[in-house]
């Protein structure tokens, strides 16, 4: 799977309402092992990949919205094990997993994926282009 935007995230931004949840609030990403959490268009919720998830969730910071372009500072996951990390996957955090909506998955274009946490850092630069366009 190449990446991609979640669709049911961009049917919230076509009927976006002021109570919907943007990328202006807490955006995190997290580090996923592909071989227990599949792509789907379907998905709508985190709580479909969080147990896929390897290592704790970052917060992107100093995130910019210019020309249609998300884009954020690099991370750092700090002292990571578990198992094989092949994708990342950006949500809107709103403090529950069933509620937090998926917005992409991330599998190709970001140096540093895909890694075998060893117990160290694991630092995701984002593409000089940025996170992701619309």
């Amino acid at each position: 799977m190449a990446n991609a935007l979640y669709p049911r995230w961009k049917e919230q931004l076509l009927q976006f309402t002021p109570n919907n949840n943007m990328l202006t609030g807490t955006v995190r990403v997290a580090l996923i092992d592909t071989g227990l959490y599949t792509y789907s268009a379907a998905h709508q919720f985190y709580s479909a990949a969080s147990a896929a998830a390897v290592g704790t969730p970052q917060i992107i910071g100093a995130k910019t919205f210019v020309d249609g372009v998300f884009d954020g500072a690099d991370v750092t996951f700090t002292a990571v094990s578990g198992a094989s990390v092949e994708a990342l996957i950006l949500y809107i955090d709103t403090g529950t997993a069933a509620t937090s909506p998926l917005v992409a998955f991330i599998n190709t274009g970001v140096t540093g994926l895909p890694v075998t946490p060893n117990g160290g850092d694991i630092s995701i630069t984002w593409n000089a282009l940025g996170i992701f366009q619309l």
